[in-house]
């Protein structure tokens, strides 16, 4: 089934700094924005970790903490959304994190059987 018109629906992914969780939430909130799905997770991009220091042995970190969000939008929204993300998360430094949006070809609600946009 390929959705149509408003139906379109596109999922953002964001890889985010974990303390700037509250920022980007904040800025959905202000887009009308409420759901989404928060994970924290490890990773690492050019950053490559970090080497730290305990009990006097020197050990490299390599997974740093991140948190991930997912949403799945109207496509009409994900503009505004990945743009508020963006200025939210960004501290420019290395490590900001990611975007990515994904096309999303069906949504079902469990609890009422709804589906498309009517379902997100």
């Amino acid at each position: 089934m390929t959705p149509r018109g408003a139906d379109v629906m596109k999922k953002i992914e964001a890889i985010i700094k974990p303390f700037k969780l509250e920022e980007v939430k904040e800025a959905l909130s202000g887009l009308g924005i409420s759901g989404m799905t928060v994970t924290e997770v490890k990773g690492f991009g050019r950053q490559k970790g970090h080497t730290e220091i305990y009990r006097g042995s020197e050990y490299t970190v390599d997974f740093l903490p991140k948190i991930k969000l997912e949403l799945v939008l109207a496509e009409h929204q994900v503009a505004a959304a990945v743009g508020a993300i963006v200025s939210a998360a960004k501290t420019g430094k290395i490590g900001d994190g990611k975007v990515f949006v994904s096309p999303i070809e069906e949504v079902v609600r469990i609890r009422t059987g709804e589906t498309g946009a009517q379902a997100v």
